[in-house]
């Protein structure tokens, strides 16, 4: 049975909060509606976007949310081609990702609020997709914090939660893990306090991504 460790995408892998904001901005602008604030929209980030929209203004109807949404789409894929300076791969992430699939007995994935067509974006600008068996996006199911990308992703590949550790960078993700039955391991240069992360379920919490490896399979190997 494979050990399976699994990413959050924005905030853990990549520094997109800029591309975020200014894209969540653009699209409330665009309708007419008061731009929320960079703090509220840091703290939506990793959930579905007609999840995050509605928790930014609770007066939107379900109408009003999916244009916001549609408009955020648009002004995403107007600004695909720059992903590299706006979505930036976090320092170390990919050594860190290469240490874990040198390994036979692990295999990687992502669980990600983003949509499909924006993984494949980042991975592929990044040079990411090869290293990952599965992939679990806002299209396939429930957002976070329910546990639905965790326990199909385990399904998919064959695995068991008791032997899945889910990384991530906010509240969003350590709740998720916890639901499914599986580790939680915080990082906390991303989008969430440490704070929010030990509160949420994380288990430990990485200060630099050299350290993941290492933490992930501790937690796996029952040394945490």
């Amino acid at each position: 049975m494979p050990k399976l460790v699994l990413f959050d995408c924005d905030g853990t892998l990549v520094d997109s909060q800029h591309m975020i904001v200014a894209t969540m901005t653009e699209a409330f602008a665009k309708l007419g509606h008061a731009p929320p604030g960079r703090d509220g929209i840091l703290s939506i980030i990793g959930l579905s976007l007609p999840e995050a929209i509605g928790r930014l203004n609770a007066n939107l109807d379900a109408i009003s949310v999916g244009l916001v949404a549609d408009a955020y789409r648009d002004t995403y894929q107007a600004m695909k081609f720059r992903l590299a300076e706006t979505a930036p791969l976090y320092p170390g992430a990919l050594d860190a990702l290469k240490a874990l699939t040198s390994r036979d007995d692990v295999v990687l994935g992502v669980v990600t609020g983003k949509s499909r067509r924006g993984l494949d974006a980042i991975l592929e600008t990044h040079g990411l997709t090869s290293l990952f068996s599965v992939l679990r996006t806002a299209d396939d199911g429930p957002s976070k914090p329910h546990p639905f990308m965790v326990v199909d992703a385990v399904a998919a590949l064959g695995g068991h939660v008791s032997q899945t550790v889910v990384v991530g960078d906010t509240s969003h993700d350590m709740l998720m893990a916890r639901a499914a039955g599986a580790f939680a391991l915080g990082v906390s240069w991303g989008y969430h306090g440490r704070d929010e992360l030990t509160q949420a379920g994380a288990q430990v919490l990485a200060d630099n991504f050299g350290d993941v490896p290492v933490l992930a399979m501790k937690l796996l190997d029952g040394e945490v």
